[in-house]
């Protein structure tokens, strides 16, 4: 689970399974030297010891898919991805900005699920002339809510009848599917969250969230997993914090820091190829990620991105008027408004890129890591380095 705004390299076991979002998250893999980008395919799915699965809460656009696949549940279509682009025009026109969507039809194909007209994986492997009426339908749905919309329905079908041949020998029925993993022969199952904790729909900065659960609830109602089989819950953190799009980011530096952040951490985003905005560590933010998902252990992750930094700066507290407030908050106006208690650091001046294992890093290092550790009350259990896996330090 990763704990801000920002998707960030996960490592994977022995069956990865995805369970929710789509191909508007991204995230980058290297082994071996070799480096992967990941949107719909779980990162475990480079190794040919995993099964990877991709769950019931991940909405599926079936081009992006193999494309995915040649390169390196719910379906999303070619229009879904019209549509998103047309809400963010309204939203543009009517509040004077918009949410800031990747443009990838993931908010009105969940809508259309809360709604249930959405289409799902069994139900294009079924009858397909019932399919295409429903298309059909949704097309009309669409089409009179937004009528600058325009869709070659019949194009689109014959595209989605070749794609349903192409993915009908993958398909199996996600709960028999985790059921039999579960309680099957012993083996490693590593669930990859997709986007971040405070992109969550329910508990992230809302409105500028994406439309899925993307906390730990998301793996039971994603997968079909019941809550008793989930173990340890692993939280994926940078040493600094990153956004994509526009929203509230209370330690974000708009300056020389932020700009040296954005550069040597390469942010850019996988999907849109925008510039992450960058900023200090926020605790505020990580301490609330781990109230929601419980976390076991933490990886932090690209550490020697500060090495060059004279002094770090890690936010503690958030102030209105000059008090404390105990709490994350909830409403955007109010977390806009928020001043940011920063604790400081001595930079460590180092390069750590070469560390594998504890004692190579700098004391000034370790007393960073150990003063996050402690301050969220989770141990950290592995600390990022670099981009390839040996640059994972293994804590215990």
């Amino acid at each position: 689970m990763s704990s801000g705004w920002s998707a960030n390299d996960h490592k994977s076991y022995s069956n990865p399974p995805s369970a929710a979002g789509g191909n508007n998250a991204g995230h980058t893999v290297v082994v071996d030297e070799k480096e992967y980008d990941f949107h719909l395919l779980p990162s475990g799915i480079i190794s040919t010891k995993c099964t990877s699965f991709i769950g019931n809460g991940v909405v599926i656009h079936l081009p992006g898919l193999f494309e995915e696949i040649d390169k390196n549940e719910k379906k999303v279509f070619d229009f879904h991805q019209a549509v998103d682009g047309l809400q963010e025009v309204q939203r543009q026109a009517q509040e004077g900005q918009n949410i800031g969507t990747t443009k990838k039809g993931i908010g009105p194909t969940y809508s259309c699920k809360a709604s249930r007209t959405g289409l799902r994986i069994c139900d294009l492997m079924a009858d397909f002339n019932e399919f295409s009426t429903r298309v059909k339908n949704l097309v009309q749905q669409y089409q009179s809510m937004y009528p600058a919309l325009k869709v070659d329905v019949e194009s689109e079908l014959k595209k989605l009848k070749d794609y349903a041949e192409r993915i009908r020998p993958l398909v199996r029925d996600g709960v028999y599917f985790m059921y039999d993993a579960i309680h099957g022969p012993p083996k490693k199952i590593l669930v990859e969250g997709a986007n971040a904790a405070l992109l969550d729909i329910d508990f992230g900065t809302y409105p500028f969230v994406t439309s899925s659960n993307c906390t730990v609830g998301g793996v039971c109602t994603g997968l079909g997993i019941p809550p008793a089989n989930i173990g340890d819950v692993y939280g994926v953190s940078k040493a600094y914090t990153t956004r994509v799009g526009i929203g509230a980011f209370p330690t974000e530096q708009l300056n020389a820091v932020g700009e040296l952040l954005q550069t040597r951490g390469h942010e850019v985003g996988v999907t849109t190829g925008r510039k992450r905005r960058c900023g200090w560590l926020d605790l505020v933010i990580l301490k609330y990620a781990h109230m929601i998902n419980g976390f076991t252990a933490i990886a932090l992750t690209k550490l020697d991105i500060l090495d060059v930094l004279d002094e770090i700066k890690v936010g503690v507290a958030y102030k209105i008027n000059g008090k404390r407030i105990p709490y994350f908050p909830a409403n955007l106006e109010v977390l806009q408004k928020v001043e940011v208690e920063y604790e400081t650091f001595p930079g460590w001046k180092t390069d750590t890129s070469a560390a594998r294992k504890w004692n190579d890093l700098p004391p000034k290092a370790q007393n960073y890591i150990r003063f996050v550790e402690n301050h969220i009350g989770v141990p950290i259990k592995w600390v990022g380095v670099g981009k390839s896996r040996e640059c994972m330090i293994q804590m215990f």
